[in-house]
């Protein structure tokens, strides 16, 4: 994958639920944090209420939404609500975490051992009316599945369920990744929050509206596919195994700004991973489009303390004509 589409998919295509003409912090609180497993790769957090401040944000959503999302949205208006409500109207912040699965708690058939095995759990807060959501399950005659104290509430025929945690928080996604959240909010198996090294790199973005963090393994997958061809040299094959956890955060007030940080522990790493991303932009500056050179023009990457910072701003039209571009188009189809 080329390193300006990677660009656009861990920059744009995700963050673009989040644009808003107004910034609030997207954080979590300890009952969503809790409810993350341990091993989480990637965590990423949007202020949805945001979103729905902002036309152009609501406009692209559909194109851009993760399938998840997507069934989440329409069970819950399908099943969960009145014709008189949306879930819209309650939902504040959206986290959507990408985890290896580990051996411990109750767990579920097929997902006993980590390995290369990462399941998605998704986690909304917000003021939900969870007596009136509950007792439309009733009606539907949905009953729930317990796990200790916990009901969990089918939503869809493909096997999405969800679990209020707590009046203002709940836990989504297909039931073996919300039993795996279940069991590390009860304690059974580790959570997130005992994850040092995720939760240093949460207090360095999550006063931002839309923000993410990876893991070291979920940094060498995201840097392999932002250097494209130049990620198989051996420079990188060497550096790689140094890195230990990457950032980003983007907000739209004032035209779009992007900031990526990756962790790497010594300034010779970070130094030869700046060389090797400034290398993949000069080459695909020779094969990119008008609007794409604009972007990797505006693209800054530089290294300082053992940290590797890329940094993308540019104004709203120039934005939009990268959305328009044939590299946009099929980062998002």
């Amino acid at each position: 994958m080329e390193l300006l589409k990677s660009l656009v998919q861990f920059s744009v295509a995700t963050l673009l639920l989040g644009a808003a003409a107004t910034a609030p912090a997207a954080q979590l609180s300890t009952d969503a944090r809790g409810a993350i497993p341990h091993d989480v790769q990637q965590l990423v957090v949007i202020d949805y209420r945001a979103m729905q401040n902002s036309p152009a944000a609501m406009d692209l959503r559909d194109r851009v939404m993760p399938p998840e999302l997507k069934q989440f949205d329409e069970a819950l208006k399908k099943s969960a609500l009145s014709n008189q409500g949306s879930m819209d109207q309650y939902v504040d912040d959206l986290a959507f975490a990408l985890f290896r699965p580990g051996s411990s708690g109750s767990g579920a058939s097929g997902s006993g051992s980590s390995g290369d095995t990462l399941m998605t759990v998704g986690i909304a807060q917000g003021q939900f009316p969870m007596q009136e959501i509950v007792a439309r399950f009733k009606i539907q005659k949905l009953k729930p599945t317990m796990v200790r104290t916990n009901s969990i509430y089918p939503m869809t025929k493909a096997g999405m369920v969800l679990c209020f945690v707590d009046p203002s928080t709940m836990v989504f996604g297909d039931k073996d990744s919300v039993i795996k959240a279940l069991d590390a909010r009860d304690g059974i198996a580790p959570s997130m929050l005992t994850n040092t090294a995720m939760m240093g790199a949460m207090q360095s973005v999550d006063s931002n509206p839309l923000w993410s963090i990876l893991d070291e393994k979920g940094t060498q997958t995201m840097l392999q596919q932002l250097l494209g061809e130049a990620g198989s040299a051996t420079d990188f094959a060497t550096v790689s195994k140094r890195l230990e956890s990457s950032w980003y955060s983007m907000d739209f007030q004032h035209g779009v700004k992007f900031d990526l940080t990756i962790a790497t522990g010594d300034p010779f790493t970070a130094a030869t991973l700046s060389s090797l991303m400034t290398a993949a932009v000069m080459v695909k500056k020779m094969t990119s489009s008008d609007a794409e050179k604009e972007a990797l023009n505006a693209t800054a990457i530089s290294s300082t303390a053992g940290q590797l910072n890329i940094a993308f701003a540019t104004t709203d039209n120039e934005f939009s004509s990268l959305l328009h571009s044939p590299l946009f188009q099929s980062v998002v189809r």
